[in-house]
């Protein structure tokens, strides 16, 4: 029977080519010379450093636009307070990765409710869509794409 996993996970390894990148570009504008601005990560956290809050939008400006170039979608990242002390800015951003519990409940619902004839089964952090045509699937897809859900989704380990 044909299945399909959905899940949402981030690339690591892309997430650090465009901190990576966006310090490169931080450190080489003119309106950031001579400041110590940067982005600092911890596994799933970035913290955004500059001396004032317009400079850790600017940055953070600039971090969105290398995701998206890396194909990062920014809906997965929660920003928190920005904090300012000793003439320093700093912005912790969470990376969220993963479906909570209550995303694959609205998840597995909005499936159920769809009518459509295909089972869906959580696993964890992820959630198994299973059923006896391949169509049925791709209408499933379609539907979680439509629908306004608060993480970006992938759609992987399809079987046929």
């Amino acid at each position: 029977m044909p299945s399909f996993d959905v899940v949402s996970e981030v690339d690591m390894h892309e997430l650090s080519n465009a901190i990576d990148q966006t310090n490169r570009e931080v450190s080489t504008r003119f309106d950031f010379k001579g400041s110590n601005s940067r982005v600092e990560r911890k596994e799933a956290e970035m913290t955004l450093i500059a001396p004032a809050e317009f400079q850790i939008d600017q940055i953070f400006d600039i971090l969105q636009n290398k995701l998206a170039k890396r194909k990062i979608d920014t809906g997965c990242l929660d920003k928190g307070d920005i904090k300012e002390s000793n003439n320093e800015a700093r912005q912790i951003i969470i990376v969220k990765q993963g479906l909570d519990k209550e995303l694959t409940k609205i998840i597995t619902k909005l499936i159920k409710e769809s009518k459509l004839k295909v089972q869906s089964t959580i696993q964890g952090e992820q959630i198994r869509v299973t059923g006896k045509k391949r169509d049925d699937l791709q209408a499933v897809m379609a539907l979680l794409k439509d629908a306004d859900l608060s993480l970006p989704l992938q759609y992987t380990n399809f079987r046929d």
